[in-house]
């Protein structure tokens, strides 16, 4: 009897919310996980290419919050826990005798304009310190291609009951305090954590490579997805939180809130996955309320 090789993974971001998911969903498929620690990352090269060695996939989710006062010394702090994390880890990969097949590294739709619909082949890059990061942030992934297939994730807005920006947002709402934010007219692109982590194994099971749209095909404005979460939590909006108000408290950071991108999964779609959800209410709905 042939005994089954054990397909192994390597994680960075292996303790944060969509890492931990992602972790318990590879290892009940049969993987043996390995997470990628900030003190691995800080250390020499080679323990960290030791440390990998062997693995199958290694998948790159470190990154520091969007969603925070940009001061200066935090905008360093969001640069280097994704360039620099990838720069280091995709030099320990080119010490290996053997990389692994797949490197599948982050990024976001921030990289997008807010002028049209974005897919993966029609779309347009806008300027400013997200996108920028986002694009700095690939360009290091890209230097893989020489040894091993690597595919680019832009993910959107992750929902999530417990975890992420979900419970943020519907934190004023329980309090009778909910509001679109600023015009509301900003496009707000998001996915179910459950899609999500589907998604990443559909790109796993596929072995495939370049960029993919991780967001639902259901995007919608900020305005029309405050009515629908004010509605399931029976706290109907009445407050707008004006865009002064949000420069106030995050800086530079309040673009990440004041700005949205029209993104559409068309790669995922064509290559036939399917998502549980596109409709944000059914989303909202199974993040809040289902057990998990």
């Amino acid at each position: 009897m042939i005994k089954q090789q054990i397909m192994k993974a390597a994680i960075t971001g292996a303790t944060g919310f969509i890492g931990r998911r992602l972790k318990a969903r590879l290892e009940a498929e049969g993987y043996s996980v390995t997470g990628i620690t900030r003190n691995d990352l800080a250390g020499p090269l080679n323990g960290l290419s030791n440390k990998i060695q062997d693995c199958d996939i290694v998948i790159n989710l470190a990154g520091a919050p969007i969603i925070a006062r940009h001061t200066d010394a935090y905008k360093r702090e969001i640069y280097s826990s994704r360039i620099e994390t990838t720069r280091k880890l995709v030099n320990s990969l080119k010490l290996l005798k053997t990389p692994p097949r797949q490197l599948i590294s982050a990024s976001a739709i921030g990289i997008y304009s807010d002028n049209m619909v974005n897919t993966e082949t029609s779309y347009e890059y806008t300027e400013g310190f997200i996108a920028d990061v986002c694009k700095d942030w690939e360009q290091e992934a890209h230097e893989a291609e020489s040894f091993t297939k690597v595919a680019i994730v832009r993910l959107g807005i992750v929902l999530d009951g417990k975890e992420g920006a979900l419970p943020k947002m519907a934190f004023p709402f329980r309090l009778g305090a909910g509001g679109k934010l600023g015009s509301g007219n900003q496009m707000f692109s998001w996915i179910h954590i459950d899609d999500l982590v589907n998604a990443f194994m559909h790109i796993i099971h596929n072995q495939t490579k370049g960029v993919y749209n991780l967001t639902s095909p259901g995007y919608l404005r900020n305005e029309e997805l405050t009515r629908i979460l004010g509605h399931i939590l029976k706290m109907p909006p009445f407050l707008t939180v004006p865009s002064f108000a949000l420069r106030l408290i995050y800086g530079d950071g309040a673009k990440a809130l004041l700005d949205g991108q029209a993104v559409y999964p068309e790669r995922l779609l064509k290559e036939g996955f399917t998502f549980r959800y596109t409709i944000v209410e059914d989303a909202l709905k199974d993040t809040l309320f289902s057990p998990r």
